[in-house]
This record gives C-alpha cells, structure tokens and sequence, in this order.
C-alpha cells in the first residue's frame, strides 16, 4: 500500500489533478489497476486517502511538536507548533496546490474538522500546562489558534510555496500567534 500512496504523490507531482488517473498510479506502483482497485475502488477514494493521510501527518506533528513542549514558555509552544505544521507541508510544497483542490473537490470537511480537533487539544492541553501560561480558557485559545493555521496556510497553497516563503510564512504565522497570546495573556491579568 505504501507503494500506491508514493506512485500518487509522484503521479500527482508530475501529471497534477487534471491529468490524474488511476492507471497511471498503478503504473509507477508497478501494480496493476485491479490490485489498486482492492485497495481503492476508485480515483476518489485513492485521493480522499492521500488527503486523509496528509491531515494526519499536519496533526501528528502538532501533538508531537506540543509533547515536546509541555511546560515551556507558551510563546516557545507557538513557534514549534507553527514549524512542526509548515514542516509538513513544506515537505509536499509541490503537492500543496493538488492536496487544496482535493479537499475543495471532494468536501473534505469533516476530515479537516477532525486533524483541526485532534491539534486543538494538544494545543490546550499544552496551553494549560505552559509554564507562564494563565488562561481563563486554553481550549478557546486553542481553537483560536488552530483555526488561524489550518484556515491561513490553504489559503496560499493553491499555489507551489518556494522554501523561502516558507521562510518567511513561518516567521509571520509565528509573529501573529505569538502576538495573539500575548494579547491573551494581557486580558486575563487585567481585572474586569
């Protein structure tokens, strides 16, 4: 199977969405169109799986990013969050415009809803156990901040990201979520 998801990555790569079909996966799996059926009854089904794959990897790393984090500064949490996800998708800069289509195409919603929710728990989880952390709601935060992340960066990936936008992108989605908790930050300890 892992040989079917690669031949779809570099089938995707190469020929884009358009021109993407399942012979041609089977071709440079070096299988043939019926053992790629077994797997995947058709085209959708095959890209849905790509999709639901690279969700996974954006959520993992965010949990990961977040363990290795636990009781560090929020603003520290916030850098290596906004890394570990551009990470990812860096690593298929090239595949970012066909993975955007895919999810537009096949209303890949609930598989978003699903990496969104396993990543804004491991934020608040972090958030809460952040050693300079005190907020009224880590979970809101949370949510907050993953919404801005999976909401900002597929708005630019419809186009090949170079590695020095990714740069870059880090460095502003960086600035912007720290600035955010801070602001956080600063509303809590103000009385009401």
């Amino acid at each position: 199977m892992e040989a079917i998801f690669e031949a779809t990555l570099q089938v995707l790569s190469s020929d884009g969405l358009i021109r993407f079909n399942t012979t041609r996966v089977a071709r440079r799996a070096g299988v043939s169109v019926g053992t790629l059926y077994q797997y995947f009854p058709n085209k959708q089904a095959l890209l849905f799986a790509v999709l639901e794959r690279h969700l996974v990897m954006l959520a993992e790393a965010i949990e990961k990013a977040c363990d290795e984090n636990r009781h560090a500064a929020v603003e520290m949490l916030a850098e290596a969050v906004v890394k570990a996800y551009l990470r990812v998708q860096m690593a298929q800069a090239e595949l970012s415009p066909a993975l955007y289509r895919i999810s537009l195409e096949l209303d890949a919603r609930e598989l978003t809803e699903l990496a969104t929710r396993r990543s804004a728990k491991a934020i608040a989880t972090s958030l809460s156990t952040a050693g300079d952390g005190d907020f009224s709601d880590p979970r809101l935060v949370a949510e907050t901040l993953t919404a801005a992340l999976y909401g900002t960066v597929p708005a630019f990936c419809h186009r090949v990201l170079s590695e020095a936008n990714g740069v870059e992108a880090q460095k502003q989605l960086t600035m912007m979520f720290q600035s955010y908790i801070r602001a956080q930050k600063a509303h809590v300890s103000q009385p009401e």
